[in-house]
């Protein structure tokens, strides 16, 4: 009921010409199309400014968004690379190892010097420690030493096989040419006793000689062929001797290497 008084109050506005009192006029004259036209300039502004407000509403919703900034003094720019990204945090507590090993020493001895402290980045061949102990030293030297004997030994089994069996092809070759030589006698003998121009004794002496230089050749020729089937079998138990020796030899050797304790692997030293 107030606004609809208003409302008429309003649309009843009283316009006085100039020069007019209110004092001295008569009565005021009404112009009812003066309201309606501002009414109609109000309805128009406020159309118009709920309508840019929706233009504007649809302008920014279609928009991508910014793209945020940064100071160029908190990043690093560089080539961007495939691989392992390794991050580094400080902090404070306590160093605890995922593995844990243990390096024993493989053989008895004295520390003579202490390479690696604990807290050191070591590597698997890295030295951490040296010992010493003159008697496994010396045991190792004494298995070298035997070790170059039996080799010695083995080519000197070598060059004796070799030589007996030129001897063995030699003697062979001569009793067979000296049974080749009483053959061709014995045979000669033979026709001579046909033809009467040969003794008895002499005939007989012949070919007794032939039979016995026969049986020789045969003997000689089993000999070179024992000789020759000998030599390998007599190396092959030289060469088994002489690798027991080296395995002895190396064994020492190993011992002694492990007088100088390595890591074993990559890590930390811990104590």
């Amino acid at each position: 009921m107030m606004r609809q008084k208003s409302e008429a109050h309003a649309e009843e506005t009283i316009v006085r010409p100039a020069g007019f009192s209110p004092v001295s006029s008569g009565m005021d004259i009404a112009r009812p199309h003066i309201a309606k036209q501002k009414r109609r300039r109000r309805i128009l502004f406020a159309s118009g400014g709920a309508l840019a407000l929706i233009v504007i509403t649809v302008a920014l919703s279609h928009l991508k968004p910014a793209v945020p900034s940064v100071d160029r003094s908190t990043v690093w720019i560089d080539t961007v690379k495939r691989g392992p990204m390794v991050r580094e945090v400080r902090g404070l507590g306590t160093l605890v190892p995922e593995e844990i090993r243990w390096i024993p020493a493989n053989t008895e001895g004295r520390v003579e010097k202490i390479v690696v402290r604990p807290g050191t980045q070591v590597k698997a061949d890295t030295v951490i420690l040296e010992l010493s102990s003159p008697e496994l030293e010396q045991a190792a030297h004494d298995a070298e030493s035997k070790l170059k004997a039996a080799e010695a030994e083995f080519t000197t089994l070598q060059a004796k096989l070799q030589r007996d069996l030129l001897d063995q092809e030699s003697t062979t070759a001569r009793v067979h040419s000296e049974y080749q030589q009483a053959r061709i006698e014995s045979d000669m003998n033979e026709q001579l006793k046909k033809n009467g121009l040969v003794a008895e004794l002499q005939y007989k002496t012949a070919q007794v000689k032939a039979a016995e230089l026969a049986n020789r050749d045969a003997i000689e020729q089993k000999r070179l062929n024992f000789a020759r089937d000998s030599i390998e079998p007599q190396l092959a138990s030289k060469q088994a001797e002489v690798d027991q020796v080296k395995a002895a030899a190396q064994l020492k050797l190993d011992q002694v290497e492990a007088l100088h304790v390595k890591a074993g692997m990559n890590g930390v030293l811990q104590q």
